[in-house]
């Protein structure tokens, strides 16, 4: 073990397991994909590990009791697939040079672009120290680089002030203005924008039962057809199944009901779902597909039901996954995503550094023009037009 700052010790796992789950998750909080669960989830599933390209690395500071005080999920990477924050041209560019790009260390969860906290740290600690510990895991594990992707805006500040170079992305979220009923959030909506989803909720639902399935209600059957829409949906954008079979089942298993499912019947057949998973205050979308062309089928599960969850729940948002600028006529409007990158070749680490600061006014003017599109009534008493942080 080496030393890092005061007392601490740095320790690196090659497994969740290694990690006790109650110390893990009492730095990890409320969101759930960072929970030592769902990595867990990840690595008995065999989504991650084997020949995945994705091997853990999880980073720790222990005290001088040997308990956590922070932690990171890492994993060391051979390519650059799952991860929604692309470095492609940046590995080419390097390699081009000779010199390899792969390994990287990634601080992420594999395969969820969903935002959330990646320097997990007792309250008593400067993130800071974590930020040392990553790349001193880096250096030992002879890593190019290290991506914190999809953390949060201060902890991007953190790693920014560290000397790590910053980026900028744009998602689509959803946010809950204490609407009492999916109506009430209508009626914040345009008019002809209003109608146009009344029309596709109807024609989405047409002959078909819509449920909302949660813990116990998930078995087997509902499981295995969840897997044949996740493949359809790989298949239909010609890239890689990232998930095992074996991933959903534990995932209902040991998530209980923060895994919340909408999925659609036709007489008494599954045909389409969409996966969520619940945290503190937000409903995730993560996974969708069907086995059924079904008009505007997608919208509904993906977007509607969620809105409908939240508003029931009283959850401050929705946050729908990556891409997608459809989202916002419905409701979903751009939010700032962050992510930090520490590149060990000075040469790359200065393009790079180039390249984010032409990017980023960039990313502002896409989020000004995507803001324009606002579906929302432009009253200025309604509060649904309010510019959301971040």
């Amino acid at each position: 073990m080496d030393a890092t700052r005061r007392d601490l010790t740095l320790t690196v796992h090659r497994s969740i397991h290694e990690i006790a789950a109650d110390a893990w998750n009492a730095l990890a909080g409320g969101n759930p994909f960072v929970r030592h669960e769902f990595l867990g989830v990840l690595e008995d599933s065999v989504s991650v590990g084997g020949r995945s390209g994705w091997y853990p690395h999880h980073v720790v500071l222990n005290n001088e009791a040997g308990v956590p005080v922070a932690a990171a999920p890492a994993y060391a990477k051979t390519h650059s697939y799952g991860e929604y924050v692309f470095d492609h041209a940046w590995a080419n560019a390097l390699e081009h040079t000779g010199v390899r790009y792969y390994p990287k260390l990634q601080v992420a969860v594999p395969f969820s672009p969903v935002p959330g906290p990646r320097l997990l740290t007792a309250p008593s600690l400067d993130p800071a120290s974590l930020a040392e510990a990553l790349v001193a895991s880096a250096r030992r594990l002879k890593c190019s680089s290290v991506h914190a992707t999809f953390c949060t805006v201060a902890e991007w500040n953190v790693l920014g002030e560290a000397g790590w170079l910053r980026r900028l992305g744009v998602q689509y979220h959803w946010h809950n203005r204490r609407y009492a009923v999916f109506e009430a959030f209508l009626e914040a909506l345009s008019s002809r924008k209003r109608k146009a989803i009344r029309r596709e909720r109807r024609e989405a639902s047409a002959g078909l039962e819509i449920r909302t399935l949660r813990g116990p209600e998930l078995g087997r059957r509902e499981w295995q057809a969840f897997y044949e829409f996740y493949l359809s949906t790989v298949d239909r954008k010609w890239g890689g199944a990232y998930l095992t079979e074996r991933f959903f089942p534990l995932l209902g298993e040991r998530l209980g009901d923060r895994v919340v499912v909408m999925m659609a019947f036709r007489a008494g057949r599954p045909i389409a779902g969409a996966l969520n998973l619940l945290g503190d205050g937000a409903l995730y979308g993560r996974n969708w597909g069907s086995v059924e062309d079904v008009p505007f089928l997608h919208f509904e599960l993906c977007y509607y039901q969620a809105i409908d969850f939240a508003i029931a729940h009283r959850l401050a948002r929705v946050e729908a996954g990556a891409q997608g600028q459809h989202k916002i006529q419905r409701g979903y409007l751009p939010s700032r995503t962050y992510s930090a990158h520490w590149i060990a070749h000075p040469g790359l680490a200065e393009a790079v550094a180039a390249f984010l600061d032409a990017e980023r006014p960039a990313i502002a003017e896409e989020m000004a023009m995507l803001g324009a599109e606002s579906p929302y009534r432009a009253d200025p008493g309604c509060p649904s037009r309010l510019a959301v942080p971040g």
